[in-house]
């Protein structure tokens, strides 16, 4: 990944933890910003010591750099991205991994075409009302 393309600074990280939003599957967690200048995305990868040693955390971000590398003509532009991998993903093969990342990221919306944020429409799934009208509520 080209060097314009990350967040290097930890001041940068803390603005895009503190000031964006998060959407996460089981495997990655991304928090984004909106940038006011015109430039490229740039992103960051957090692996956990969690996730293992040294050659594997780094292993981790290579694949996560290539992936987005690889589909970077897909984000849209103006974003600054922290992409954080969770240890679900120490299992994943490259293309499970990269279908990964591609869902966190349409997920957020953050896919060209796509309003960052709103990622689906309103009344699409989830959470309205349970079929038999309780909506969750015990008792009376």
């Amino acid at each position: 990944m080209h060097r314009k393309l990350r967040l290097r600074k930890r001041e940068d990280f803390n603005k895009v933890y503190r000031f964006g939003k998060s959407f996460a599957n089981s495997q990655f967690v991304v928090y984004w910003r909106k940038r006011s200048d015109r430039a490229n995305f740039r992103l960051g990868v957090s692996a956990s010591s969690k996730l293992g040693n040294a050659v594997v955390r780094n292993r981790l971000r290579r694949m996560v750099k290539e992936i987005v590398r690889l589909n970077a003509p897909k984000l849209q532009d103006e974003l600054d991205l922290v992409l954080i991998v969770r240890k679900p993903a120490l299992s994943l093969p490259y293309k499970e991994m990269e279908g990964s990342v591609l869902h966190v990221f349409r997920k957020a919306g953050l896919l060209q075409g796509m309003t960052p944020g709103a990622s689906q429409p309103q009344g699409s799934g989830g959470r309205g009302k349970k079929p038999n009208g309780r909506n969750g509520m015990r008792g009376k």
